[in-house]
């Protein structure tokens, strides 16, 4: 045995005894996780570590109440499926230049397509073909990357919020609407896209072609409903008119740099939003991903992120146009789930229309990733 033998051995030895004496490690925690003032929490990162260790295999027992900001609406969340979400605190949060930043100052573009009428290439003047939403998505990513740099330790060529210098809404410059663009080198700044679709399946990297009924690989029929295999996570889906689709293309430096946190944001956002447009018992389901009301499913959620930027979202049923294509497919691999929408959830009351609930959604994107949407000048695919 050599000299390095030597050494190593006995260190070998008492690694392995010294993992002997250790407990094993939790897998679940049985007791719900009590309110907690998320405020003081987020400004201690000792406390926050403890935090998010504790919630990532958490199990809750009973509804929990979660504080937001004065003057919200205080939300009964279910019990989660992996990670927890916890409000963003800006309170504390400095630009680069250390200057204090506010939820005015985290401006956001928002490309807007479900209240203008521009998609040509469609046969509904509403609804906007998949794949050129998704082109649209990774053509914004790009931008998104090629500003962050490809070396860690290079510093973004600009920030991700858009600059407060810029305002579309002052007219005193004299340019039209029309010759009113972004400038392409604000391209990469975070974004929220908003539409509804032509009706399609879309299928996730590793979904089971088995949850579309009477799917044939060799069928060439033109007439059937277009699949469509993408990059997110998550099983088949269903979208097209009376859907509101968002893809957020986020880079969560900007957020937190937690995927399940940011899955669980977009859920909150969701309950945020049915809740303000009066739809009651929206909630979260042990172990499943989305929205549920009445024990049916009312919103879809699918993500990729690359380096943290993201892209894909969330898909919320507003109309009963909205339905008509589920009976297709086993959504989201769930046998025997049902879906629902808004309108079957409201009762009596005046139905939505997407347009109608797509404001209470940019208001709840709004609160819980404490931001600002900017319209764009024209919602035009750049």
């Amino acid at each position: 045995m050599n000299v390095f033998d030597q050494r190593i051995v006995p260190l070998s030895i008492f690694l392995i005894l010294l993992q002997a004496e250790l407990p094993a490690p939790a897998v679940a925690l049985i007791a719900p996780r009590p309110s907690f003032d998320w405020r003081r929490s987020a400004t201690s990162s000792r406390h926050h570590c403890n935090d998010l260790c504790t919630s990532l295999f958490s199990t809750h027992n009973k509804l929990v109440q979660r504080p937001h900001r004065q003057g919200r609406h205080i939300l009964h969340i279910a019990p989660q499926q992996l990670g927890e979400f916890e409000p963003i605190n800006v309170d504390d949060a400095n630009d680069e230049e250390g200057r204090r930043m506010t939820r005015n100052q985290r401006r956001v573009w928002l490309y807007d397509f479900v209240t203008t009428t521009q998609q040509q290439s469609s046969t509904d003047p509403k609804t906007m073909p998949y794949h050129e939403a998704w082109d649209f998505q990774k053509s914004l990513v790009e931008h998104q990357l090629s500003r962050i740099g490809k070396r860690p330790t290079d510093p973004p060529l600009y920030d991700q919020f858009v600059p407060a210098s810029l305002d579309f809404n002052n007219e005193k410059d004299g340019n039209s609407e029309a010759n009113k663009k972004i400038p392409p080198f604000l391209l990469g700044c975070d974004s929220i896209i908003m539409l509804q679709h032509d009706p399609v399946y879309t299928l996730g990297t590793a979904s089971d072609t088995s949850f579309i009924r009477g799917y044939d690989e060799n069928d060439t029929n033109d007439n059937a409903i277009p699949i469509v295999r993408i990059e997110r996570g998550g099983e088949v889906t269903y979208h097209g008119p009376g859907q509101l689709t968002v893809y957020p293309i986020l880079d969560l430096r900007g957020y937190k740099q937690d995927i399940h946190w940011y899955m669980r944001a977009l859920e909150e956002a969701i309950l945020l939003a049915l809740d303000k447009a009066g739809v009651k018992g929206a909630t979260r389901e042990d172990n499943l991903t989305g929205v549920w009301v009445s024990n049916k499913k009312i919103a879809a959620l699918g993500i990729k992120a690359r380096r943290w930027v993201t892209m894909h979202g969330l898909a919320i049923n507003v109309d009963i146009r909205s339905l008509q294509n589920f009976e297709g497919i086993v959504p989201c691999g769930l046998e025997g789930r049902v879906v629902t929408c808004i309108n079957d959830e409201i009762g009596g009351v005046p139905h939505f229309t997407v347009e109608d609930f797509a404001v209470h959604v940019k208001e709840a994107l709004e609160e819980i990733f404490e931001i600002s949407l900017v319209s764009t000048p024209s919602s035009k695919l750049h």
